[in-house]
């Protein structure tokens, strides 16, 4: 192994090499377990979100594939309608051209090309990130297979009455010229007003204030609604109006929707341009009146004077014709949360649109047939509240049926070229036929065509081929295999059914509604199966200080800029290059130069897995600190030198490289000079065969059981941060802080069995600690598991008395080797309990060094006082290794009732472990010591009393966690008494 770990040079190395060798495709063996990928945008690029998710799911496709799955992750990528087709149409407006002059078949064929050559940048990025996924497989939205499957989808839908053509009110972006879904628009605060109208009662002195932010929709309005129970206004319900600026009349109408302590308690009604005003309207059978042109200019149904109009320039004209009237009562400022398109940053406008619907509301159809609340909708809702599935952690399970048990139906269609063209078609006479294709439709007819047959224009909202995904990717519809462009089979439905349902769906909150429950609803559907057993919902990533990422606040990060490094000059450059407003491209180089002066450093693709590891709680956001990061690169770096300590210890080394007194590892120094540790042999079939000799290997094994036995909790609960948390507090305080330190007398002691049965100790250790953290950093645990491998098969280890698990020369690569597990080590409590007193003397040692600041290497006297009879046995077994790494002379007992010496104290239970203060330390600064220590234990008694005097505690917790509360409060107690005891000793 190298001196230093240097990640880029492993991880491309390791990539490759797994990706040729199919050690991501299924194995065709033991229970299915699948997991799907979010498909990405085609257009995309990895961000902090897409690393973080991708994570999680590869942490557990590696660990159950070492479980010994038959595992599956399917991945691909999504057509991405508006997003692709907007590229595509940026690049023709720099040759000064429009989609209108290709033509439509023309300008499909460009976004196909450019798919071809860029479309692949996110699937290599997701490379980087160790993503082992089946690229065998790989699936595209708009690929035949996939196609097949929404056309099928869409016929079977329609044929069966759930899918029909209506005039309905939608999200529209006039920019682009199509509607969008409520997840592609962004309600943003902006500053704006409220202007407050009158409108006068028809026959009357009276009249009616009415307040607005959009005064131009009031050429729109049909009604002014007031609440039933307003007894300023019930003597106007029934009355009509005088619509300023315009020759109509509007009723006054009672709604309970109205607040009647909100402004005026009178609201304008203007149901084509306003959701809550369009629902209001169907209460009332009240005809809407669209305003707009759907490019936002006010149209033929308005007055003369407006016609043509930008809708913010007519907004103008209106307001001053109503000031000239004397009608425009009052403005003033208001702020307001504005609809803006996500694609175009268009504001968006309510538009009443003849689009294509899902029926998710109806129970009964006219002719009898379920409806779609009935057929689709009730299934979906069903298969969440009877447990099929779960969402973890549980409260989302509220999210999605609320939204399910309120649900509208679902608009599918899309004004755009790019996506799938909706396989319907339509006669001279408006009639509509669907099918496959136009023969298929004809056939199906109920009626003959009158005349030519026409294909509708739109294409389907992407969500809804990504509902399919579940299915659709395993091949269905397909009777046989389906293959992709180049020929490759990527599915067979016959055999890769199961993997359906999927073993848990890892995903944001933010689309539970627009594809959770989609996928649910077309999969329940369509195959009568659930898609996913389990739904994940993991955390939204945010900066530092838990502001939402922003390239317009400089806070972003690229996860590859963070795994790569990057200079300062190309970060700033990067990030404010999209930037167009001067301002706001000098606050954000601002604030790059000042957070990252020196750049970002690299710190590898497995320190940034661990840190997302480290944070993926159950939490709804979490906050990404670089310097968490390089923490964990810190952690990689320790772990890569603790298996060079380890190899050197248990292979031949090369010339002028030591064995057992290896720097970087372990809590104490070096070893004492005039030592020299020989180069060992290799561990013989003798060593592995046999049992741990010493106690420190067998505490050292019981705390590995404990903690894979923790580990595979985790994974089943999805805590990956505990899971971050067991194997780092493992890895480096207990196995490289003290096992390598404890694991030094024996290596260089004169017990020849000790030595080489802490030798192979220290390896099976090593090698189940990687196979442990491989999950979570899988590019540096293949490559040292690669070196400690070659040890095992060249020592030919295989005996009866170590894990079946090991390697041996048939496995290949730490993926294909077996998960540890807790049961395949054993407990030895004793040892434990022996273990653990030995690191509390050592440690109490320790830290009056620290605190006294005596020399590292410098040898001092050792006293004990008090202790029972279990720590005078322990005293005479560990004495060696005690003075050995400790840098004590050997210690000496006091007699009860003799003088003791003015000594710093650390205590054991009851045991006095004492430093003898002449000629070493500061007898005020030792005094200063203990009352910081005897203040810190008062603080712990306090939190355990906190505990225990809460009755609710009490009376809810475990009867172990009160039992293991009360026992800590002894302990801290006992512990107390000997400090103030010492420190009474030296006033």
């Amino acid at each position: 192994m190298d001196k230093s770990f240097e990640p880029a040079q492993i991880e491309s190395t390791w990539y490759a090499r797994w990706e040729a060798s199919g050690a991501f495709r299924p194995s065709g063996t033991g229970e299915p377990y699948c997991i799907l990928l979010p498909p990405p945008n085609v257009t995309g690029t990895l961000h902090m979100g897409h690393a973080f998710q991708q994570t999680v799911m590869d942490m557990l496709v590696r660990y159950h594939r070492m479980r010994g799955f038959n595992t599956l992750w399917q991945v691909g990528t999504d057509h991405a309608g508006i997003a692709t087709q907007k590229i595509v149409e940026n690049q023709l407006a720099v040759e000064e051209k429009t989609r209108h002059d290709l033509g439509r078949d023309a300008f499909v064929e460009r976004v196909w090309q450019w798919k071809e050559e860029s479309g692949s940048t996110i699937t290599h990025q997701m490379r980087r990130i160790g993503a082992a996924a089946d690229w065998s497989r790989e699936r595209f939205t708009m690929d035949e297979g996939l196609s097949a499957a929404v056309r099928k989808v869409f016929i079977d839908w329609y044929r069966a009455g759930l899918i029909y053509r209506g005039n309905r009110l939608v999200n529209w972006d006039p920019l682009l010229g199509t509607a969008v879904s409520d997840l592609e628009v962004n309600n943003v605060e902006r500053d704006g007003h409220m202007w407050s109208i009158r409108y006068p009662v028809v026959g009357s002195d009276e009249s009616v204030v009415v307040a607005t932010t959009r005064p131009e929709t009031m050429l729109g309005d049909v009604a002014v609604a007031v609440h039933p129970e307003d007894a300023r206004y019930a003597h106007l319900v029934g009355r009509t109006l005088k619509l300023p600026l315009t020759d109509r009349e509007i009723p006054v109408i009672a709604d309970d929707y109205v607040d009647r302590e909100f402004g005026t308690g009178c609201v304008k009604i203007t149901p084509a341009h306003d959701f809550n005003d369009y629902a209001i309207g169907q209460r009332h059978q009240l005809p809407p009146i669209t305003i707009f042109t759907l490019d936002a200019k006010v149209n033929d149904n308005a007055p003369e004077k407006y016609r043509g109009l930008d809708r913010y320039d007519a907004r103008k004209a209106v307001l001053a014709d109503l000031e000239a009237l004397g009608l425009l009562v009052e403005t003033k400022p208001h702020k307001l949360q504005v609809p803006v398109s996500q694609r175009s940053d268009a504001v968006i406008e309510p538009m009443l649109t003849d689009q294509w619907f899902v029926d998710l509301t109806s129970d009964v159809q006219q002719d009898g047939r379920p409806g779609g609340r009935k057929a689709i909708t009730e299934p979906a809702l069903d298969a969440v509240r009877n447990g099929d599935i779960k969402f973890v952690p549980e409260n989302w399970s509220t999210t999605y049926t609320q939204w399910l048990d309120n649900i509208q139906d679902w608009c599918i269609s899309r004004q755009l070229w790019w996506g799938h063209r909706i396989p319907a078609w339509y006669d001279e006479a408006g009639n509509i036929f669907v099918g496959e294709d136009e023969a298929d439709a004809r056939a199906h007819a109920d009626t003959a065509p009158v005349g030519a047959l026409r294909q509708d224009e739109d294409v389907l909202d992407t969500w809804f081929s990504s509902a399919l995904w579940p299915f659709s990717t395993m091949g269905w519809p397909a009777d046989g295999t389906v293959k992709n462009e180049r020929g490759e089979v990527v599915a067979n439905w016959a055999n890769d059914q199961i993997f359906l349902p999927s073993a848990v769906l890892v995903t944001g909150f933010d689309i539970i509604f627009f594809w959770v429950a989609r996928m649910v609803m077309a999969t329940r559907y369509f195959t009568g199966r659930i898609p996913f057993r389990e739904v994940y919902i993991n955390a939204i990533v945010r900066d530092a200080e838990g502001q939402k990422m922003s390239k317009s606040k400089g806070n972003t990060l690229d996860p590859l800029d963070l795994i790569d490094g990057i200079a300062l000059e190309p970060l700033v450059e990067k990030s404010t290059k999209s930037l167009l407003i001067p301002q706001v491209r000098t606050k954000v180089e601002k604030r790059i130069r000042k957070d990252y002066p020196g750049g970002i450093p690299a710190i590898g693709t497995d320190a940034l897995r661990f840190t997302f590891a480290a944070l993926a709680s159950y939490s709804r956001t979490i906050n990404f600190d670089i310097k968490r990061a390089e923490g964990y690169k810190a952690f990689c770096n320790k772990l890569w030198n603790a298996a060079r300590f380890v190899l050197m210890n248990v292979s031949p080394l090369p010339a002028g490289e030591g064995g057992a007194d290896a720097p970087g590892e372990g809590t104490g120094g070096a070893r004492p000079s005039g030592i020299t540790a020989p180069s060992p042999p290799p561990l013989s079939r003798g060593e592995r065969g046999s049992a741990p000799v010493t106690e420190a290997e067998r505490w050292i094994l019981t705390r590995l059981a404990q903690t894979l036995t923790e580990a595979e909790e985790h994974f089943r609960t999805y805590r990956f941060d505990h899971l971050a948390q067991a194997l780092y507090e493992f890895v480096w305080n207990e196995y490289c802080d003290w096992f390598l330190e404890l694991s030094k007398p024996a290596l260089n002691g004169e017990d020849a069995d000790a030595a080489a049965s802490t030798r192979h100790t220290l390896l099976v250790v090593l090698e189940a600690v990687l196979r442990a953290l491989h999950p979570v950093i899988p590019f540096l645990t293949e490559e040292v598991w690669q070196e400690v491998a070659k040890v095992f098969v060249r020592s030919s280890m295989s005996a009866k008395n170590s894990p079946a698990s090991l390697p041996d020369s048939s496995t290949k690569s730490i993926l294909q080797s077996t998960y540890p597990r807790g049961a395949d080590f054993a407990h030895d409590d004793a040892a434990t309990a022996e273990i653990e007193w030995f690191k509390a003397v050592l440690s109490g040692i320790r830290r009056i060094r620290s605190e006294m600041n005596i020399a590292p290497g410098k040898t001092i006297p050792l006293l004990l006082a008090d202790g029972d009879s279990g720590d005078h046995a322990r005293v005479a077994k560990f004495a060696a290794q005690i003075a050995f790494l400790a840098r004590t002379e050997a210690p000496q007992w006091i007699e009860a009732g003799s003088a003791e010496p003015a000594a710093a104290a650390a205590v054991v239970g009851t045991l006095r472990v004492l430093i003898p203060l002449a000629g070493l330390i500061d007898l005020d600064a030792e005094k200063a010591r203990l009352a910081r220590e005897i203040g810190r234990i008062e603080v712990e008694i306090k939190k355990c009393e906190g505990k225990l005097g809460n009755a609710s505690f009490v009376a809810n917790a475990p009867a172990e966690v009160v039992a293991q509360e009360r026992q800590r409060i002894a302990d801290w107690n006992a512990t107390l008494g000997a400090l103030r005891e010492q420190a009474q000793k030296l006033v």
